[in-house]
């Protein structure tokens, strides 16, 4: 909360990942209970869902009943390809009970190479559940913005801006070492991308605690785009689409 403040944000959405089936309903929980304690103070927790989960139809039609308004879903952290059935069953019913559903999109920094949320792949995993209702983390496709682009323009996918504008520090493991392997989109290919999906299909996220909101937001504030645009991607798309009034 204190970093909300030094941002002057009003509202944070927690996207909590579970890594096996067994963590599901207790991180459910935690997320109700969030909801209840803590909403009026600006936070509020999306639930989780893992693909092994046996009884997946029950849980998504409780945290739905609880008032939840979207799971998380991670496939490189839950180590399956996002085209799985099991993936596109979760699609098909998070549509039923009328969950957003968020994807991380891409590679991830942490395991280089993996491709279980290739563009493609979700792009598959979406036609197959006749699911568009989802929000593609790191606009659409952590360091594969190219395939989102071409694949999600003209869907009717969210994308978010978490962890994709500028660069990020080089670590020292043989991955992503050298200052030239750690750049991210620049301002005009993150505007371009913003104009191609409409600001209307953008959704302002900070990867926090990875990164600064502040940061985030000073960044993304900085970029030449009109004020009616940041006011969409910083608030109005995701207060409508959450229905964050009721």
């Amino acid at each position: 909360m204190n970093s909300m403040r030094e941002a002057k944000i009003s509202c944070s959405v927690i996207q909590p990942v579970a890594t096996s089936p067994s963590q599901v309903i207790h991180i459910n929980d935690s997320a109700i209970n969030i909801n209840s304690r803590f909403k009026s103070s600006g936070i509020i927790s999306f639930g989780a869902m893992h693909p092994e989960l046996e009884d997946y139809d029950s849980e998504l039609r409780r945290i739905s009943k609880s008032g939840i308004k979207g799971i998380k879903l991670h496939p490189v952290y839950q180590n399956m390809p996002v085209d799985d059935a099991r993936y596109i069953r979760i699609l098909e019913c998070a549509g039923k009970y009328d969950l957003w559903v968020m994807i991380h999109a891409g590679y991830d920094i942490g395991y280089p190479g993996n491709e279980n949320a290739m563009p493609e792949k979700i792009l598959r995993a979406m036609k197959s559940s006749g699911n568009e209702r989802v929000i593609l983390a790191h606009m659409g496709g952590w360091r594969c913005w190219h395939k989102s682009l071409e694949l999600f323009a003209d869907t009717h996918a969210y994308i978010d801006t978490a962890f994709s504008l500028g660069s990020f520090t080089p670590n020292n493991d043989g991955y992503y070492s050298r200052s030239e392997e750690c750049m991210m989109l620049c301002a005009d290919e993150f505007v371009k991308m913003i104009h191609a999906f409409g600001a209307e299909r953008v959704l302002f996220g900070s990867d926090s605690p990875w990164a600064s909101q502040t940061e985030s937001v000073m960044a993304l504030s900085a970029l030449p785009l009109s004020e009616s645009e940041k006011r969409k991607i910083f608030y109005e798309n995701a207060r409508s689409i959450l229905r964050l009034n009721e």
